[in-house]
């Protein structure tokens, strides 16, 4: 393979290896919530929105960025890579390669950042239903 291939491929591994442990550390946090204290999740449900909010402007961009990249793929017409191929033309391929590999990157990108959002959400959620579970109660009494 070549070293480019190499290094596209290292850093996707990276990032999925990124996404996992976020993935797996969500798991662990959704699971010993119901043990956490109404001010613990709110706590933990403060600092994800500080979180989130520190990276929107980012988030925002490599949403738009994804879009951009996403419609210039769906307007390449499949027949003139075919030819590029064909003919050799190495600068529209390599082109093409830095293209993809930029689309790949923003998309993993979005996929750890969206896990941050599913955290935040869950735990909104989880705060929500105490609230609900709280006032039941005292209405109850």
């Amino acid at each position: 393979m070549s070293t480019a291939i190499d290094n596209f491929t290292k850093k996707l591994h990276d990032n999925l290896e990124a996404i996992e442990d976020r993935a797996k550390a969500l798991r662990i946090s959704i699971r010993s919530t119901p043990k956490k204290t109404q001010a613990e999740i709110q706590a933990k449900l403060d600092e994800a929105k500080t979180n989130l909010d520190a990276k929107k402007q980012q988030f925002d961009e490599y949403r738009a960025t994804l879009k951009t990249q996403f419609e210039a793929k769906e307007s390449e017409v499949k027949a003139n890579v075919e030819e590029w191929k064909a003919s050799r033309a190495v600068k529209k391929l390599e082109h093409r390669a830095d293209q993809a590999e930029g689309y790949a990157d923003t998309a993993t990108f979005l996929a750890m950042v969206t896990m941050e959002e599913a955290e935040e959400a869950t735990l909104s959620a989880i705060a929500a239903r105490l609230d609900a579970d709280t006032a039941a109660d005292t209405t109850k009494k």
